[in-house]
């Protein structure tokens, strides 16, 4: 059996890792080992945050319509229980975005969910 030369390989398989790791600081950006320890590391980050930005985002929203609503004497609570009750389907991000751009608009949600809590 002959011999298998892995040089053309290896080299390709360095270059791609080093070309992901270009920005890194010192030995993590021009030496293969440090590189391929912290672009694993980085991608495993990148994988969870991208999982997480969806409850961080989701968490602002929420934030947003309370600000909004307490201007209004309601709680957050309150106010979605107020809306599931009057039938407005809205999600968080369209209300949080409501609240911020469109206060007069908002101002109608919350007396319909304040009428519909009685």
């Amino acid at each position: 059996m002959s011999r298998v030369k892995r040089g053309v390989t290896k080299h390709a398989r360095h270059k791609k890792v080093l070309e992901q790791a270009k920005g890194y600081r010192g030995r993590h950006s021009k030496a293969y080992k440090p590189a391929r320890t912290r672009l694993e590391a980085g991608l495993q980050h990148a994988y969870a945050d991208r999982r997480l930005k969806k409850r961080d985002y989701r968490s602002l929203w929420i934030q947003r319509i309370n600000a909004g609503v307490r201007e209004f004497g309601l709680t957050y609570s309150r106010f979605i229980n107020g809306l599931k009750k009057a039938g407005v389907e809205l999600d968080r991000k369209v209300l949080a975005d409501i609240a911020l751009k469109e206060p007069a608009t908002f101002a109608n949600l919350v007396k319909q969910a304040q009428a519909a809590l009685g």
